[in-house]
């Protein structure tokens, strides 16, 4: 049995736990949210028997959970006791940053009952959270992080590489089929010269070696080639410092099948060359 690797993500409400277990999921990582701690056990001990096991698990527990946080400690040393590798990752802010962001989102303290007002609710969740705090394997604040420099941090402290912070996915297509509906940038490239008119490669489609050497001969590809990695190099990074997880770059040409499909395999190697993990669909090439 291949015991799963814990991650617990806890600490204060509005400190970015939601936005460090969406980091996780991408990385990679199996993901509960306010899962009872209670039942953590059984949580990790499904994932060790699962049919494809399941290696990395992130869990956030937090007041939410009532009196069942409670349990949290204790579960976490029992699996400790059993030899499974848990770690905790401890979030907090200054009073002034959680107060001004739950002002910005309107959502309710989950200890603001009890005629509490919301810094009342603040001071009295670090109280309950003192023990969790303590035995924290990490603590980070993120008060001065944008989302993106808190995503890099809690990346940078698991070892994690920058390829599992965006995923780049090139998708070839024909418009006379519609364009692909989750495209975030969508390139044309029916002015290219069409391998169609050329009966000799009609039957063939962009992954035929004959008609990638027709399509990349000429001057105007490589001249798009070399514009579009110069476009690539300068936005990519920039999409990733905002957030961006998944970037999907559709290729269309008149039918998917020829001048898409070789251009989408170029560019998915300029993609790689500057670092970042891509993938390349042909939707249309069949067609």
């Amino acid at each position: 049995m291949s015991k799963p690797e814990l991650l617990v993500i806890t600490g204060m409400s509005g400190a970015g736990k939601t936005l460090a277990l969406h980091a996780l999921e991408d990385a990679g990582y199996f993901c509960v949210d306010n899962l009872p701690p209670r039942l953590l056990p059984i949580l990790v001990d499904l994932c060790a028997h699962s049919r494809q096991p399941i290696v990395k698990v992130a869990l956030v527990a937090d007041v939410r959970g009532g009196e069942f946080f409670r349990d949290l400690t204790e579960s976490i040393n029992r699996l400790r006791n059993e030899g499974y590798n848990v770690r905790i990752f401890f979030l907090e802010a200054n009073d002034d940053v959680l107060v001004q962001r739950y002002k910005e989102t309107r959502r309710r303290h989950p200890l603001s009952d009890n005629g509490r007002d919301l810094l009342q609710a603040i001071q009295a969740e670090r109280e309950q959270l003192a023990e969790i705090r303590s035995i924290a394997n990490e603590v980070i604040d993120t008060s001065g992080l944008t989302p993106q420099q808190f995503r890099d941090e809690i990346l940078r402290r698991l070892q994690l590489g920058d390829g599992a912070v965006m995923q780049v996915k090139i998708v070839s297509f024909g418009f006379k089929y519609g364009v692909p509906v989750d495209a975030d940038l969508v390139l044309d490239v029916r002015f290219l010269q069409n391998p169609n008119y050329e009966p000799e490669l009609r039957h063939l489609t962009g992954q035929d070696e004959r008609v990638k050497e027709f399509v990349l001969k000429h001057c105007e590809t490589q001249e798009f080639l070399s514009r579009l990695k110069a476009l690539l190099e300068f936005t990519l990074p920039l999409y990733r410092r905002e957030g961006k997880s998944y970037l999907t770059i559709a290729i269309g040409c008149t039918g998917g099948r020829h001048r898409s499909v070789t251009l989408a395999e170029a560019i998915a190697e300029i993609v790689r060359e500057q670092g970042y993990n891509c993938s390349v669909l042909h939707r249309d090439i069949n067609r």
